[in-house]
């Protein structure tokens, strides 16, 4: 026989690949390209394991080995994460990089874990079903590290918002999103929604997910205590989700490949409410020495990892899996992505209150084998070895890519050309406003987050259209977290190391803004193949970026993912280094909104401003991309947020936003239209001061900027703040309660209803 016999699909009947089978038949022939790997990576394999993989075997190694699971060709980059990290910024830390998520205290006792992965590829070929189970992973990381999931985020991008095929994946992937999240009574607080003809082939949907906990709680992922017991526990296997991540995150999507089984998760969102409720009880009554959710890879991850972080080997016999499909050969069960699971380790004295547990939630188990003293991972079908191996050989020692980078060769054409063209005239400075606040990526989102719901739980803050969402922690203190995600393709295509330093700076100022000290990071890294070493180069310099700008800020990265091979036709994406930003209040009571509703209130702008509209949404508008993105100086924006922060808790301002994409048109706008309140606007003192023209004033993306709206009362205190720290400001405007308009004085006045008019049709104009 061939070991495809033992992989294929709807098959009743196939003859079992033992281990002794795989030695005596060396000669065999193995689907191993069929399954991704290289032939180098089945040669390592074969020595590895001193005789060819049996078919089980080589189904583990396919997909631990993916670039998904394995981070073969972005592992020597990411190390810089740890080396750059010093002392200081790891004094909040609880759980680094190398878990299921981080974990950072935030005081009081109380722990926060979050982190955002990528569920890009199976949201393209299925939409609903790859986004909510991208929800439901992210999900079941949080549960796993012992918290209680109290909010999801979903940074979104879409193709051309005009292309045939985008309103599939819009309508798709937003109902998934807001299916699944809504189901689990779990409010999204945040995100991005970006339109852009280069993600047309290859929408990028990454999910991220922030848990709360006590200190004690926290729960590692490992397989220790000989004779412990292996307990898988949720959802039946089924074929649905075969290599689904994984195999679809690593390699282009081929409808050649022997299997024809659905390659995308199917999500149940009640089944994972019990069972978060019945992890949670599991926590709570200490019956679990370690725990791990089943999300990419499945079994085979979950054995290989638990048993590789333990302190010795594991056992398995893999007939006792419940199965939805009686069908499925034990390579297809090892593979399955299967969502809704989880595996534990419990000690036999544990055993009767583990199963009380699980009856009392409904919950299906099977006790599949014990840990050992062995040093290996076996496992058995129907009583004979079909896998024997080290586990830390198919988990943690995995090929390491030290892939050939290049700088590319049509980047200094693209600099050179930079784009100066800001429009002059009243008349079309006020169209130039109004086109820019309706434009794709600047419009109102309410289509997409009023399908998700923001405020289930009762602990929201603030949540979308703010610059962060924030959610109270503790109801007796008020102790909570603001989050917000950010990046910038077009930055990021015109220079990857400062485009990944300006998604971190944006994050971190979103999160100033609303008044939280900024504590750590989570990424998510969107790039294209890194076969390609141009691609390599964008990544490694992303990196590179990200790592130098976490140490200038002092936050750490505490984990995230690597979306890698997102293109299409040979054709990458931008890269996207995501970042988010998590940060703490004292009292959510204090948090700063985004828009102001005073009469009287003093509006001053933070920040200088200069011609950097390289890259900027005005230039996208015009079919322009190139030049260089604007500088960021990260000092200064530290300096920002340490200013915004103090402000926000003393009382001495009432809105603050940050000015970023589209700069200070589309930030005046979106706090003009936060709360329905006008606002006399004057920049010619600005002009003035920066030695820049209105249309440039208005349009461009300068960095380490905000617009607070300060109280009459506090206008004093608050100059004095900025003057003592030396942080340019300036008076710019009031708020008017009384002219329901957003009035640049001796140039244009754009009336609320007009501007709301603009600014909320575009997404109803184009998907209903």
């Amino acid at each position: 026989m061939t070991v495809s016999e033992n992989l294929g699909v709807g098959q009743k009947k196939f003859r079992i690949d033992t281990v002794e089978h795989a030695a005596e038949t060396p000669d065999t022939e193995l689907p191993w390209a069929e399954l991704g790997l290289k032939e180098d990576e089945f040669n390592r394999v074969v020595e590895i394991l001193g005789r060819r993989p049996t078919a089980a075997e080589l189904a583990m190694y396919s997909v631990m080995w993916s670039e998904h699971c394995s981070y073969k060709s972005s592992k020597v980059h990411l190390k810089q994460f740890g080396e750059k990290v010093t002392d200081e910024m790891k004094k909040h830390l609880l759980v680094g990089i190398g878990e299921n998520a981080g974990v950072v205290d935030i005081g009081d006792g109380w722990a926060v874990t979050f982190k955002v992965e990528s569920h890009n590829h199976p949201s393209f070929v299925e939409p609903y079903q790859g986004a909510a189970t991208g929800v439901g992973g992210i999900v079941r990381d949080i549960i796993s590290m012992g918290a209680r999931p109290v909010a999801v985020m979903d940074p979104l991008r879409f193709g051309a918002i005009d292309h045939p095929d985008t309103a599939r994946l819009v309508h798709g992937i937003v109902s998934g999103i807001g299916g699944y999240g809504n189901s689990l009574g779990l409010p999204n607080i945040g995100g991005e929604t970006v339109f852009d003809s280069v993600y047309q082939g290859n929408p990028l949907v990454n999910a991220l997910a922030v848990g709360v906990m006590r200190h004690e709680d926290i729960r590692l992922a490992n397989a220790s205590g000989v004779g412990n017991k292996v307990v898988l526990f949720g959802a039946r296997t089924g074929g649905d989700g075969i290599g689904g991540a994984s195999v679809l995150a690593s390699e282009s999507f081929d409808d050649a490949k022997p299997s024809k089984r659905p390659a995308v998760q199917v999500g149940d969102p009640f089944a994972e409410k019990v069972l978060i409720e019945c992890c949670l009880e599991l926590f709570k009554a200490s019956v679990v020495e370690g725990i791990q959710d089943l999300g990419a890879a499945g079994i085979s991850c979950a054995t290989s990892e638990l048993a590789s972080n333990g302190d010795g080997g594991m056992h398995v016999e893999l007939t006792k899996v419940l199965l939805r499909d009686p069908s499925l050969t034990p390579g297809e069960i090892l593979m399955s992505e299967s969502q809704e699971r989880m595996m534990a380790v419990v000690t036999p004295e544990n055993v009767e209150a583990f199963e009380a547990i699980m009856d009392k939630w409904n919950v299906e188990y099977s006790w599949l084998g014990e840990v050992t003293d062995t040093g290996r991972l076996i496992i058995d079908w129907d009583g004979e070895t079909i896998v024997d191996v080290d586990p830390r050989t198919v988990a943690h020692e995995g090929p390491v890519y030290n892939r050939p980078y290049a700088r590319p060769e049509w980047l200094d054409t693209v600099q050179a050309q930079s784009f100066g063209e800001a429009p002059t005239g009243s008349d079309a400075l006020r169209a130039g406003v109004l086109e820019l606040m309706a434009s794709p990526n600047l419009c109102s989102k309410r289509w997409i987050t009023d399908q998700y719901d923001r405020y289930v739980q009762g602990n929201t803050a603030l949540a979308m259209p703010d610059d962060a969402g924030v959610i109270r922690v503790d109801e007796t203190t008020g102790l909570g977290v603001a989050i917000s995600t950010d990046a910038n393709g077009r930055y990021a295509y015109l220079d990857p190391y400062e485009g990944a330093r300006l998604a971190l700076a944006e994050s971190y100022r979103n999160v100033a803004t609303t008044g939280a000290r900024p504590l750590a990071v989570t990424d998510c890294l969107n790039f294209g193949s890194p076969e390609d070493p141009e691609v390599m180069w964008q990544f490694a310099e992303a990196v590179r970026g990200l790592a130098d700008g976490c140490r200038e800020l002092g936050i750490p990265v505490t984990g995230g993912n690597v979306s890698l091979y997102n293109q299409t036709g040979g054709v990458a994406i931008h890269p996207t280094p995501v970042v988010g930003v998590l940060g703490v209040f004292d009292d959510v009571a204090r948090r700063t909104p985004s828009g102001w509703r005073e009469d009287g209130q003093a509006i001053y702008l933070l920040g200088t401003t200069g011609t950097e509209l390289d890259g900027s949404e005005w230039a996208n508008l015009r079919g322009h991309l190139g030049g260089r993105p604007p500088k960021v100086d990260l000092a200064q924006e530290k300096l920002l947020g340490e200013l915004l922060i103090n402000a926000s808790r003393d009382g001495m301002i009432d809105a603050a936003h940050d000015v970023s994409e589209g700069g200070l048109a589309a930030a005046l706008s979106e706090m003009a239209l936060r709360f329905n309140v006008g606002a006399r606007i004057g920049l010619d003192e600005m002009c003035e001061r920066d030695g820049i023209d209105l249309g440039t004033a208005l349009f461009s993306e300068s960095q380490g900027r905000a617009v607070v709206a300060v109280p009459r009362s506090e206008e004093v205190r608050f100059k004095d703040m900025c003057t003592a720290r030396g942080y340019a400001h300036l008076r710019i405007g009031v708020v008017d309660t009384e002219i329901d308009a957003l009035d640049v004085q001796g140039h244009f006045a754009l009336p609320l209803d007009e501007l709301r008019e603009a600014h909320e049709a575009t997404l109803p104009k184009h998907f209903g």
